[in-house]
């Protein structure tokens, strides 16, 4: 008897088993274009750890929608004309159920096409040129800010402390021009700003810049740039003894331009778009990202985990796959992230939340709090014990 009731429960026990095992869902696959050769493959490594371990955060919460998170990474070897067709891959042969978007902006702009052309929705992680967004596609949301963003910030500080006159420099690169512009047209309607000031890479001598913003009596010295050209500008600065009231150059923030310059990097004004420090998301994410791979995070890290975490959200509110569901949420969902709040314009899915935030270095450290200004004068300065 309790032999035959053993075999009796044991068939029961196989039943279940194989109708639970019949019930679980099939898995959920996120797909993306992302260089893994060429010219990009490092940066854009970056990129893919922070999916990674957005998935495996995702996985061990139990999924989306009750399914596991299966990512499906294709390669386009760093050139921007294949990544479109890799997109129509994914789509078409990898049943991919939804899209991030590739590193860097001339990948987004064509892999972006195919999204629409399929109507599937694609998270712009990596593409912060405005002209991804600038026709106004229906299916593409921006997790990362754009280039126009990184002189919003300073602008309000500037009028905070009732400096009107700008003076703009940028280097000439695509991404440095995008933010200068930007900046140049956001302030025309408050600000006496002139044409925006272009320099060669490698220019070690900002004399003619320095005449041309004394001549205007400039308030404010804005530059977007590297973090050579920001250490340069300073190193003029002092030996032509030229101190505007606001000295805001995009790559202060940068360690390097601290170890380039010493305590004359002190009081200067610089964006952070991601800082390991700044902001319980970024700390978060980064104790995280460390856990997993040891070193820690850049912006292209926590581009990639943010873009995941946006996806997630939009999944969980539409409580379905169906893409014009998915793509509705993602037009009005609001997310904290390691960059900033999550927001995107209802007119064409452009980020209009998450902005990058200025810093003042003092005592060598890249400080987020109200700046000190003027900056000073050079034979204002006390040495830094």
């Amino acid at each position: 008897g309790s032999s035959l009731n053993t075999i009796r429960l044991l068939f029961i026990w196989l039943v279940s088993l194989s109708a639970a095992l019949a019930q679980e869902k099939p898995v959920l696959v996120v797909g993306a274009v992302i260089s893994q050769s060429g010219a990009h493959a490092e940066l854009a490594a970056e990129y893919a750890k922070g999916i990674e371990l957005w998935r495996d955060e995702v996985n061990a919460a139990g999924g989306l929608l009750g399914r596991r998170v299966e990512l499906r990474v294709l390669d386009d070897g760093s050139q921007a004309v294949r990544t479109g067709p890799l997109y129509a891959r994914l789509i078409r042969d990898e049943n991919a159920d939804l899209l991030i978007g590739p590193y860097g902006s001339a990948a987004t702009l064509v892999g972006a096409a195919e999204a629409e052309r399929a109507r599937r929705v694609m998270v712009n992680g990596a593409g912060q040129a405005s002209a991804i967004h600038g026709r106004g596609p229906k299916y593409l949301f921006q997790s990362t800010p754009p280039y126009g963003a990184y002189g919003s910030s300073v602008l309000q500080i500037a009028a905070d402390a009732g400096y009107r006159k700008l003076f703009i420099v940028a280097r000439d690169d695509a991404a440095s021009q995008e933010m200068a512009e930007a900046m140049q047209t956001a302030a025309a309607q408050e600000f006496a700003v002139g044409d925006v000031e272009t320099y060669r890479p490698g220019t070690l001598d900002f004399a003619a810049q320095v005449a041309k913003a004394r001549a205007m009596q400039a308030e404010a010295w804005i530059a977007f740039g590297d973090v050579r050209d920001a250490a340069e500008m300073v190193k003029t600065f002092k030996r032509l003894d030229y101190a505007p009231a606001l000295f805001f150059a995009r790559a202060a923030s940068h360690p390097r331009f601290i170890a380039l310059l010493g305590q004359d990097a002190e009081f200067s004004l610089g964006a952070v778009d991601f800082d390991p420090r700044i902001g319980e998301p970024a700390r978060a994410f980064t104790k995280a990202y460390m856990a997993k791979w040891i070193v820690p995070p850049g912006l292209g890290a926590a581009e990639g985990y943010a873009a995941g975490q946006v996806l997630a959200a939009a999944v969980r509110s539409a409580g379905s796959l169906d893409q014009e569901k998915v793509r509705a949420a993602l037009a009005t969902i609001e997310v904290q992230t390691p960059l900033g709040m999550y927001k995107a314009s209802p007119q064409n899915g452009a980020q209009i939340g998450a902005k990058p935030i200025v810093v003042q270095i003092r005592k060598g450290r890249p400080v987020p709090e109200n700046p000190l200004l003027p900056y000073p004068q050079w034979n204002e300065r006390a040495l830094i014990r």
